[in-house]
């Protein structure tokens, strides 16, 4: 197997949004994240990878890992931490780790966070692929898999052993001379200020717009899920526009948030195909992914692209890595009576 180096980049504050107080948000605590980061490690040396480049922070993550690093038993990679660029606890962190990473030559970014995380990795991971693992708030980007599986499909694509990536559909925001791509959702608001950020009340939404729309998710592409389901490999994404319940023609019960289930008018929706612009209402915020990004007055728009970041997909990577017995030796008996190695894929 041709040796490979993986990145992991780690939020150490995804989870902890107003979400927690307002609704009933899972708290992915720091030890957590950082067991995640150890079973990731196990499962990339099982495959190979001889490397990985790990973000630091000043949440406690990298510091646990460092501390196991003298104490582990399991074999790992060579581990190296991305601590060149100052810290600002910020998304710019996981934007310089990102960087770093790819130019250390990384063939695949592991992303520990939720939607927002996701997508600022995706921004700045260009056609490197991405596996984001849920560690958010709302995680309808990330799907929820255990990292040890994670750790295996990742080290599979960036050995070359496997090839299991897909194109995200991307939604692109304009306004003025901001532009914000979003992986899940952009919604209109009426609130004049971005403030606390996250959205968990319906009412004050104008309108919503998704790259894909799926009937089992969280947050408010859940509510597009319920009506016009888009899965994430079709080319149209959706577009509703909301109402007040009881002027609505449509009320969906919708979890928009962890432990939160409410009614939500819908006055129209429609498919959105990729490529067609649509301006915006003009008035109050933007939220990309399920957070206010951009205060705006007028002229901002939105638009669907295929050109979204290349993700690797679990399934498919294990599903290949079983059809070629990546993972299986057969063995045999001999005349003496003997198990002996018949040859085939490593174990």
């Amino acid at each position: 197997m041709t040796p490979s180096t993986v990145g992991i980049v780690a939020n150490p504050a995804s989870g902890r949004d107003i979400r927690r107080l307002v609704a009933k948000a899972s708290v992915f605590p720091t030890a957590e994240k950082a067991n995640m980061v150890q079973r990731t490690l196990t499962a990339l040396h099982s495959v190979g990878v001889s490397r990985v480049l790990l973000s630091t922070d000043l949440g406690g993550i990298s510091a646990a890992v460092l501390r196991a690093l003298r104490t582990r038993r399991d074999p790992w990679p060579d581990v190296e931490f991305c601590d060149q660029d100052p810290l600002t606890e910020s998304a710019q962190d996981t934007t310089n780790a990102v960087h770093r990473m790819i130019a250390a030559g990384a063939r695949v970014i592991i992303c520990l966070g939720g939607d927002g995380t996701a997508r600022v990795a995706a921004a700045a991971c260009g056609d490197v692929p991405l596996l984001p693992l849920s560690t958010g708030t709302n995680n309808a980007f990330p799907q929820m898999r255990e990292a040890t599986v994670a750790g295996l499909a990742a080290g599979l694509v960036a050995s070359g052993e496997v090839d299991a990536t897909r194109r995200a559909a991307v939604l692109e925001v304009t306004a003025g001379d901001q532009v914000e791509l979003a992986l899940v959702d952009v919604c209109g608001a009426v609130s004049p200020y971005v403030g606390s950020r996250a959205l968990w009340e319906p009412g004050g939404l104008t309108e919503l717009f998704c790259a894909f729309a799926e009937p089992d998710a969280i947050g408010l592409s859940s509510v597009a899920g319920q009506l016009c389901p888009s899965a994430r490999d079709d080319p149209d994404g959706v577009a509703i526009r909301f109402a007040p319940p009881e002027r609505a023609r449509w009320v969906v019960h919708a979890p928009i948030a962890p432990g939160l289930v409410v009614p939500v008018g819908v006055r129209e929706c429609r498919a959105l195909p990729a490529g067609e612009r649509v301006d915006l209402e003009p008035c109050g915020v933007i939220a990309v992914d399920g957070e206010r990004e951009i205060e705006r007055t007028a002229g901002a728009s939105v638009r669907l692209r295929l050109d979204g970041p290349r993700c690797v997909d679990v399934t498919a990577a294990l599903t290949e890595a079983a059809s070629k017995g990546l993972f299986t030796r057969e063995r045999t008996v001999n005349d003496d009576g003997y198990l002996a190695d018949a040859g085939g894929a490593r174990p």
